[in-house]
C-alpha cells in the first residue's frame, strides 16, 4: 500500500443542477457589471472635461510636469484630465471597449490593472517627457489596456484569453505606432510606459494555477 501519493489530476468538482442554472445569471452579471464600469469610467471623462471648460480649463493644471517632485501627486489626476472634447473623444471609444473585455474578468482586478498602468505611465512621463511640459490624458490607460489584453491569456495560460488578445490585436494594433517619438503634441513617454504598465500588469495579477489534489 503506497501513502502520500500525488493525485495526477486535480479533484473535479461536482456540478449541481443549481450550479447550472445560476450560471447564466452570474455571467450576465458580470458582462453588466463590467459594461457599467466602462461606461461610467468614460462618462467620467467627459463630465470632468466639462467641469474643465466651464471652469476655465483649471484642471488643465493636473496634468504631469516633468521632474519637479509636487507633480507626482498629479499622476492619478493627469490620467482623467484632458486637454479639449477632442481629446476625450479620441480616447473614449478605445478606452470604452478595452475596458470592457479587461473588466470581464472582474472588477477588483481591472481597477489594480488600472491603477498599476496609470502609476507606471505617469512615472515614465514624469521621468522622461520634455521639460516645461504638460501631459494629461487617458491614452496611457489605453495602450495599457491594450498590452495588458494581448498578454494576459499567455500570463494565465487561458486558450480564450489568448484568442482575445489576438482578436485585440488586430483591431487595435497600429496603435503601436503611438509609442514613437513621431508626431509633436503627443505623449509617446506616456504611451509606451502605460503599454509597458499593461504588460506587467498582466502577470502581477495573473489567475495562479490551482494545486492538484493530494491522497493521504
Amino acid at each position: 500500500m503506497t501513502y502520500g501519493q500525488t493525485a495526477g489530476r486535480p479533484a473535479r468538482p461536482r456540478t449541481g443542477l443549481a450550479d447550472l442554472a445560476l450560471a447564466p445569471l452570474r455571467a450576465s452579471t458580470k458582462v453588466t457589471a463590467a459594461a457599467a464600469l466602462a461606461a461610467g469610467w468614460v462618462a467620467l471623462l467627459w463630465v470632468l472635461e466639462a467641469i474643465d471648460v466651464i471652469s476655465g480649463h483649471r484642471l488643465d493644471s493636473l496634468g504631469i510636469t516633468p521632474r519637479r517632485s509636487g507633480e507626482l501627486l498629479d499622476i492619478v489626476p493627469a490620467a482623467f484630465t484632458h486637454f479639449g472634447f477632442g481629446h476625450v473623444a479620441s480616447n473614449s471609444l478605445p478606452l470604452l471597449v478595452l475596458g470592457f473585455i479587461a473588466a470581464l474578468r472582474g472588477i477588483g482586478r481591472y481597477l489594480a490593472v488600472a491603477f498599476t498602468v496609470i502609476v507606471v505611465s505617469g512615472l515614465g512621463v514624469w521621468l522622461v517627457a520634455p521639460a516645461h511640459t504638460n501631459t494629461a490624458g487617458a491614452s496611457g490607460l489605453v495602450f495599457g489596456l491594450f498590452g495588458y489584453l494581448l498578454i494576459r491569456g499567455f500570463a494565465d495560460h487561458r486558450a480564450l484569453d489568448v484568442v482575445v488578445g489576438l482578436i485585440v490585436g488586430l483591431l487595435y494594433g497600429s496603435i503601436l505606432w503611438g509609442v514613437l517619438p513621431s508626431a509633436t503634441g503627443v505623449s509617446w513617454q506616456g504611451h509606451l510606459f502605460g503599454l509597458i504598465g499593461g504588460v506587467a500588469a498582466a502577470f502581477l495579477f495573473r489567475t495562479r494555477p490551482s494545486v492538484s489534489a493530494a491522497a493521504g
